[in-house]
């Protein structure tokens, strides 16, 4: 049975979330809404559905929504759609406060409904490539740099960018941050533009973590670090790339090519170099097709409410150590 699901913001985000969800086979797209009433109503005649004009009206109609709207309007538009029994669907970041979210989660929680976040690096081809391998990283190093776009000023760069990886390396680490260091400096907006944190993990992993939107080209590539193995991916290509310690007669191993010999007396130990399959694959129709799963089935979202929170989280303390160093380029 199809999952009835609207669509509130017609912006960019939201005119790609339309047009994902139009192809997905379990959903019914029932409309869109958006306080530009042009905008929604040209969005719903490009994809053949329904332009809302009211919020009420639109979630009186769904039992799922996926909210693209500023990240401003983040709160008010999920509580609306949780008050009324709508699963939902959010953009990152889950919301502007750290007392938003957690109200939403408590709300979502009480009310038996789904909130998924939309931190689609998750579901990058190249992180989905490194699903077989067993991730255990000590160290952890990622930039993810921009040109200036002014869609997305309004909020820090942390906010905008960083999280991302700021949602990763928590999934990745699964451990507590136990210290953070951070700076960042505002340059040609009103918040940071560049931004560096390094952050310290209970088990001992460190992660240091750059991210920047006036940079002349751009990148977004992350390296980790664990026992026997380096990592190298590259979300903007969708490449993953492995480099292994593995026992020379370990005939599980396929590697693309061997890249040297270790002996070490008793144990000998060869250097491979694999580039694991990539799936061809859209990261956004793919992360609505598992919220879609999750309310169906009444599974966890892969991107829980929690997870959104603690990425928040993480962001707001790294946003509070930058602004209590004051710096500025003038």
């Amino acid at each position: 049975m199809k999952l009835k699901i609207g669509i509130v913001g017609c912006g960019h985000l939201g005119s790609l979330h339309t047009k994902m969800l139009a192809q997905i086979p379990s959903a019914e797209l029932v409309g869109v809404y958006d306080v530009e009433r042009e905008k929604a109503q040209r969005l719903a005649a490009e994809h053949g559905t329904k332009s809302f004009e009211s919020l009420d009206t639109l979630l009186s109609g769904v039992q799922a929504v996926s909210i693209a709207t500023t990240t401003k309007s983040h709160f008010e538009v999920a509580r609306t759609a949780l008050e009324r029994g709508v699963h939902v669907f959010i953009e990152k970041p889950i919301t502007e406060t750290i007392s938003q979210a957690e109200q939403l989660v408590q709300m979502a929680e009480a009310a038996n409904r789904k909130i998924q976040v939309g931190h689609i690096e998750r579901f990058n081809p190249a992180i989905l490539a490194l699903e077989r391998l067993k991730l255990a990283p000590l160290f952890i190093e990622s930039h993810r740099l921009a040109q200036f776009n002014p869609r997305g000023s309004d909020v820090a760069v942390v906010l905008d960018l960083m999280i991302h990886d700021i949602d990763l390396i928590l999934s990745l680490v699964q451990s507590p941050v136990t210290r953070i260091d951070a700076h960042g400096v505002a340059v040609v907006s009103d918040s940071e533009d560049i931004a560096n944190a390094r952050l310290q993990f209970e088990n001992g992993c460190v992660a240091n973590v750059t991210a920047s939107r006036i940079s002349q080209n751009k990148m977004r590539k992350m390296r980790l670090f664990q026992t026997d193995a380096y990592i190298s991916i590259d979300f903007s290509q969708g490449l993953a790339e492995v480099f292994r310690l593995v026992d020379e007669d370990d005939t599980s191993i396929k590697p693309t090519m061997m890249l040297g010999k270790i002996d070490q007396g008793h144990r000998k130990r060869v250097i491979v170099y694999e580039q694991p399959e990539v799936r061809e694959i859209n990261a956004l129709k793919y992360e609505l097709e598992l919220f879609l799963q999750a309310v169906q089935t009444g599974t966890p979202p892969p991107v829980t409410g929690r997870d959104g929170l603690q990425a928040l989280q993480v962001a707001e303390e790294i946003l509070r150590i930058i602004k209590s160093q004051k710096v500025r380029v003038v």
